[in-house]
C-alpha cells in the first residue's frame, strides 16, 4: 500500500461547486460587494438625475434670441451654453422658418406633431425639400447648410452636443442682429 504525503499549510477555503465549476466564497463575496456597490451607484445618479414625467411637465418659453420670434423653447436635459449632451424642443406655429444656417456640431431631429419640411443649401429652394411627419427624423451634420420651415406648425425634438451655436449663412438673416 502506497501513503501519500498530505500537505497541511494550506488553508482551506469553503467552496461552491456545480458542475465543472468551482468558485471561492472569498471571490464569490467580493463580485457580491462590488455589484451592489454598482447597482447603489447607478440608482443614486438615476435619482438625482432630471427626469420629465410627461409632456405636461415641459416649461416652455420664447427661443434664444438666435431664432426667429414666433416659436416656443424647452430645453429637456442638459444646458445649450456648455458642453455635453442636449435636448431641446421647438414649436413652431404655421409658417415658421429658419433661414439657411449650419452648426458645428450634429444636430438630430425627430418630429413630435405637425410637420417639418427640411432642406440643404444656401437658399431655400422649397423645390428641393423633404417633409418629415410625427416620428420622421433627420441628421443635420455639422457644418452642413440646412434651412427648415413648417406651413401648418410642427413640434420637434432635437438633440446635439453642447454647447450650442447657430450661424447663418447670410447675416442679415440672424434675428438676434435685428434686434439690437
Amino acid at each position: 500500500m502506497r501513503m501519500r504525503a498530505v500537505r497541511t499549510d494550506i488553508e482551506e477555503r469553503p467552496t461552491i461547486s456545480g458542475g465543472n465549476h468551482i468558485m471561492s466564497l472569498n471571490l464569490r463575496s467580493t463580485v457580491l460587494i462590488v455589484a451592489a456597490t454598482l447597482v447603489a451607484q447607478a440608482s443614486a445618479v438615476a435619482a438625482d438625475a432630471p427626469f420629465v414625467q410627461s409632456g405636461k411637465e415641459v416649461k416652455w418659453g420664447a427661443p434664444p434670441p438666435v431664432f426667429p420670434p414666433g416659436a416656443k423653447f424647452a430645453v429637456i436635459a442638459g444646458d445649450p451654453a456648455a458642453t455635453g449632451l442636449v435636448t431641446v424642443r421647438f414649436d413652431m406655429p404655421a409658417g415658421y422658418t429658419i433661414p439657411p444656417h449650419f452648426h458645428p456640431t450634429d444636430e438630430h431631429i425627430t418630429v413630435l406633431k405637425g410637420s417639418l419640411t427640411l432642406g440643404m443649401g444656401d437658399v431655400i429652394d422649397k423645390s428641393h425639400t423633404l417633409t418629415l411627419s410625427p416620428g420622421g427624423y433627420g441628421v443635420a451634420i455639422a457644418n452642413m447648410h440646412h434651412y427648415a420651415f413648417t406651413t401648418s406648425g410642427a413640434t420637434i425634438q432635437v438633440h446635439m452636443q453642447g454647447p450650442f451655436a447657430i450661424t447663418y449663412v447670410n447675416p442679415a438673416d440672424d434675428p438676434s442682429r435685428k434686434r439690437r
